[in-house]
């Protein structure tokens, strides 16, 4: 057994996390393919309470949920540091990570998810605000990290990589380049990241995927 293995799903971002943080680290490790409607009894073992991937186990030891998985990694493992030195730009990373998962994720998601031409709107506008707010901490920073990747832009992958694939799936243009100008770049920026490139699914495979489980023919 490998001293690193990580469950995941070869189409989930949150695992997908994992493997961007331990790539930066120089960490070797064993992925395992999860089938979510047929859970492995190691996945129900090592993670009993949410039966959810991803579960990082270090040595036997299983650590759930992708911020306190990548905050594990990050304290475990020196060498391109995840979270800065510094306390307050700690927290000020934490508190971004959790925007983009508690707000940013959950907005777009409404947006489309409506069935609802009214409430459409009103989520796409939710969804627009959101995403400039964070574009606007964001600044002229050619990373949320500054100049090297760090916690809030490897939490960002949904937008930098995935967002991308379920817009062209849909057939919808929420995130652009004329309505979020430095967060595009951002995101081009990121997903063209030699470590970020090897950690991404196949984009025609996701958008397959998406189309599929937003109910359309692939």
């Amino acid at each position: 057994m490998a001293d690193v293995q990580l469950f995941g799903l070869w189409g989930s971002f949150f695992s997908h996390r994992i493997e961007i943080a331990l790539k930066l680290k120089g960490v070797e490790y064993e992925f395992i393919e999860e089938d979510l409607s047929n859970k492995s009894p190691l996945l129900l073992l090592y993670n009993p309470i949410h039966k959810k991937i991803p579960v990082l186990v270090h040595k036997g030891n299983p650590i759930a949920e992708s911020h306190v998985i990548l905050e594990y990694i990050d304290e475990t493992w020196k060498g391109h540091p995840i979270l800065p030195e510094n306390p307050h730009e700690r927290a000020n990373a934490r508190f971004w990570a959790q925007f983009i998962d508690e707000k940013c994720r959950v907005a777009l998601r409404n947006a489309y998810g409506c069935q609802e031409k009214e409430r459409e709107e009103e989520a796409t506008r939710e969804a627009c605000e959101l995403l400039k707010t964070l574009e606007n901490e964001l600044k002229d920073r050619r990373f949320f990290g500054g100049d090297t990747i760090g916690l809030v832009d490897i939490v960002a992958n949904f937008i930098g990589f995935w967002l991308g694939a379920i817009q062209e799936a849909l057939e919808v243009k929420l995130f652009t380049e004329e309505r979020f100008p430095k967060l595009y770049r951002w995101s081009e920026e990121f997903v063209n990241c030699s470590i970020i490139k090897e950690s991404l699914p196949p984009r025609d495979k996701l958008i397959s995927f998406m189309r599929r489980r937003y109910g359309l023919s692939s």
